[in-house]
């Protein structure tokens, strides 16, 4: 899959170095595989900064650094859990951008009840704060995590395209 996203990971780099720009990323329930495409890229670091896979509540707290009440009333796989995950691995990496996914990949309950198959991918930066739901109706973990790899790209791509 990675070898298939490595064009579109060149473009985005591309886009970000063009405008001298870096970013962080937070993947939720696509695993590292944002991080991981974007550093199929030779030269990554003149673009991305760093980031984390956001997978427990532990992990969370130390990425973001937020307090806990930071995240009242939220649900994962939300649009405004993406963008404040967003915002925080932009501010703490440093960077001009963050992107976040949060999502259910499904196989197992999701800890917030969100329903597997349901991905939200934030960008944060110069340009504003965009969201993007994916939807895949889906219970297949591996395909889910692709879907929402790819969806997460997509608009990172096209937001930075403009």
């Amino acid at each position: 899959m990675i070898d298939e996203l490595h064009p579109q990971a060149q473009r985005i780099a591309s886009l970000l170095r063009g405008r001298g720009e870096k970013i962080a990323v937070a993947d939720g329930a696509t695993g590292g595989l944002i991080a991981a495409t974007l550093l199929t890229v030779p030269g990554a670091l003149d673009f991305f900064v760093g980031g984390g896979v956001v997978y427990s509540f532990r992990a969370r707290d130390v990425l973001f650094d937020l307090p806990r009440e930071a995240y009242k009333g939220m649900r994962g796989a939300s649009e405004e859990y993406a963008l404040l995950q967003a915002r925080a691995i932009r501010d703490n990496f440093g960077a001009e951008w963050g992107i976040a996914e949060s999502g259910s990949v499904g196989g197992s309950l999701h800890p917030t009840g969100a329903p597997a198959g349901r991905s939200v991918a934030a960008v944060v930066g110069p340009d504003g704060e965009r969201t993007r739901m994916t939807e895949t109706d889906c219970d297949d973990r591996i395909a889910n995590m692709q879907a929402f790899t790819r969806a997460a790209l997509d608009h990172l791509e096209a937001v930075l395209a403009g």
